[in-house]
């Protein structure tokens, strides 16, 4: 390493060094229904009222529905009598006050609501605003992590009502703390649950929502911090939902008498005839992600087309062998997109011998499927970065598994981390909580995505982050930058590209900062 990047402590690790931890002290920890339950009791057994939490709560969530709708719009309240419901009008006031407009639809009637929900209900003041422009939003107030079994009218109707909405007249749902009809536990779901975009979840995400089968029904995941509940968790986490306020810390502001030596030098081996694109937008996302200095390492024959393509700032060589890289002086490795299958043998040697932390991707990960006792003798950490169809090859039984099982069995075998990507991306190293990404959008599932992601992370790799933090602030940050390029208008889900995603990186770093949700 060069420079004057921090240093992580590391401890050695089947037969080099490791992180010692990575930055996960405070992610939003998983929690069981019960475990928040009983974290909830805990607060107000210290004086804390249930209502003081609701307006944080409220608050919150109004916070994360103008995160992804800035401009006013029209808001549809779907509640029912409990303190789910409380939340929802909460929300709803502040969301009036920001200039929106918005309907009360009730599931039941107001002589059945908790005391709280009516008290609630009656701080908005009527009569409320009315409009036709604007985004339109329904939040799913009606059955918090006390609901269980199967849903009863009129919440099964109400439900209905919901997913017709988002059906039909293309509503945004936020499903406020869990999608009503989801079990929070576990993640199994009625048939008539909501089908949310957005789950603001409260205090802590709950077990459930992060279940394979959830993650259609749960969207977006967005951790509603409440500081006193937050104040009063304690224990370890076996996983974590990764948090802008977590990840923030790990790329502290630079200092004003900096230089590029301290941010490291990243060489990236990627390309081949037909896939200049993967090792072109893989170097220039490494530019965006804050590298110092960056390396593109490509086949001779490539070489004219490649330089003439590449961003500028990206330093372009020839070379004969992927192991001819061995030589060069770099902090940080990425090896694989679109490289090929031309190199099998200077590849494994590669991968083994470099005692850089490196990021593998793409035909890195398929090369290494061919002799995966690699990751025995290697020099240095790996980051492995494979799509589901790429574990497959790494690992038969993957589709047999759950993810979270896949991760585990991985890296209960090998000391090196690793990011599997999907709409909720896990990542994963032993003695380290498994973590889950929250951001993302479906716009991301067209190919070049990993190419990006690839040079993002080893640009935060170069910077001092060891591979497991990488990862997770790499992943964050695609997203977002995904959310981001949507949110503006600027694209949508079918037409955002990889290449637009680099521009989107700017903003997705200042939410980083910012404590996005």
């Amino acid at each position: 390493m060069v420079g004057r990047r921090r240093r992580e402590p590391f401890v050695p690790v089947g037969g080099f060094l490791f992180p010692q931890r990575g930055g996960l002290l405070q992610n939003a920890m998983l929690l069981t229904c019960s475990e928040m339950r009983a974290l909830e009791e805990r607060a107000f057994a210290d004086g804390i009222t249930a209502e003081a939490l609701m307006e944080e709560a409220g608050a919150g969530i109004a916070r994360a529905v103008r995160q992804r709708f800035p401009a006013p719009g029209r808001c549809v309240a779907i509640f029912g009598k409990g303190h789910n419901g409380g939340d929802a009008l909460v929300a709803a006031r502040y969301l009036a006050t920001a200039g929106w407009s918005i309907e009360l639809r009730p599931a039941f009637p107001r002589d059945e609501w908790a005391e709280l929900t009516r008290r609630q209900h009656d701080r908005l003041a009527p009569p409320l605003a009315t409009r036709e422009d604007g985004p339109l939003v329904v939040l799913d107030g009606l059955l918090g992590i006390g609901a269980g079994g199967a849903l009863r009218e009129p919440i099964r109707n109400a439900c209905r009502e919901i997913n017709r909405l988002s059906a039909e007249e293309n509503a945004h749902v936020f499903a406020l703390d869990l999608p009503t009809g989801l079990d929070g536990d576990t993640g199994a779901a009625d048939p008539d649950a909501v089908i949310a975009d957005t789950t603001p979840t409260i205090g802590f995400a709950k077990t459930g929502l992060v279940a394979d089968t959830a993650t259609d029904l749960v969207g977006r995941l967005a951790v509603i911090p409440l500081r006193e509940l937050s104040a009063r968790a304690s224990g370890t986490a076996d996983a974590t939902v990764a948090t802008a306020m977590a990840l923030a810390p790990l790329l502290p502001r630079r200092a004003f008498d900096t230089h590029k030596g301290d941010y490291g030098r990243v060489g990236i081996v990627a390309g081949s005839l037909g896939t200049i694109g993967a090792a072109v937008m893989c170097a220039e996302a490494a530019v965006r992600g804050g590298a110092g200095l960056i390396a593109l390492y490509v086949p001779p024959e490539i070489y004219d087309i490649v330089a003439t393509r590449t961003t500028p700032e990206v330093m372009v060589h020839a070379i004969a062998s992927p192991a001819d890289v061995l030589a060069e002086r770099l902090d940080v490795l990425a090896i694989g997109p679109g490289m090929g299958h031309a190199h099998r043998d200077a590849v494994l040697e590669l991968i083994a011998r470099a005692p850089q932390p490196t990021v593998l991707d793409a035909d890195a990960l398929n090369i290494l499927a061919t002799d995966l006792f690699t990751l025995d003798r290697c020099a240095g950490p790996r980051l492995l970065t494979p799509h589901p169809g790429e574990m497959a090859r790494l690992e038969p039984a993957a589709p047999v598994r759950t993810r979270r099982e896949t991760v585990e069995a991985f890296i209960e075998r090998w000391p090196h981390a690793l990011l599997l990507k999907g709409a909720r991306t896990l990542i994963g190293q032993r003695d380290l909580p498994l973590s889950y990404n929250s951001t993302g959008h479906p716009g991301l599932a067209t190919g070049g995505v990993g190419d990006v992601t690839t040079g993002l992370i080893a640009a935060l790799a170069a910077q001092g982050l060891a591979l497991y933090d990488a990862a997770q602030l790499g992943a964050w940050l695609m997203g977002r930058a995904a959310e981001c390029a949507i949110d503006s208008g600027k694209e949508s889900a079918e037409t955002l590209r990889p290449t637009a995603l680099l521009d989107a990186l700017a903003p997705a770093f200042h939410d980083l900062r910012r404590g996005a949700l």
